[in-house]
């Protein structure tokens, strides 16, 4: 494992449970506990599932033809209990995707559920990671 395999972010605090993230390449994005408009990270979480297979689908389907609409819901249940403690459960990704008429069109409309699988399967390397269940280490300096 070395620099060519290595992700990161950085959060900076801007008050109370509001945060700034700023990725390697300079992009941010602010993110809160929830209780005003910037994203929770469980809504990061939710973003992360569902736009790493829109990725790969829509750079699959778009070389056959530009989609009319290509919106993607990600849905799941927020639970908390002693035993097991915070988590989310019933994660769902729903894909609404509709393409022109036409021999273009039936070509991605083709292409669309192989695309998603083989994100699901194998590229996706957020929801893999999720599925997997990969240990998350935590260290304070």
């Amino acid at each position: 494992m070395g620099e060519e395999t290595l992700r990161s972010v950085r959060l900076d605090r801007l008050a109370v449970g509001r945060y700034e993230i700023t990725n390697r390449r300079g992009g941010t994005i602010r993110i809160g506990d929830g209780s005003d408009g910037d994203f929770s990270p469980v809504e990061l979480l939710l973003a992360a599932i569902g736009g790493c297979t829109a990725v790969d689908a829509d750079t699959a389907t778009s070389r056959k033809a530009e989609p009319t609409e290509f919106t993607v819901t990600v849905r799941g249940d927020k639970l908390s209990d002693s035993e097991n403690g915070s988590r989310m459960e019933n994660l769902a990704v729903t894909f609404s995707v509709t393409f022109p008429e036409g021999e273009k069109g039936d070509d991605a409309r083709k292409v669309l559920p192989r695309a998603v699988k083989l994100s699901h399967d194998k590229l996706c390397t957020v929801s893999r990671t999720v599925e997997r269940g990969t240990p998350v280490a935590i260290t304070i300096e």
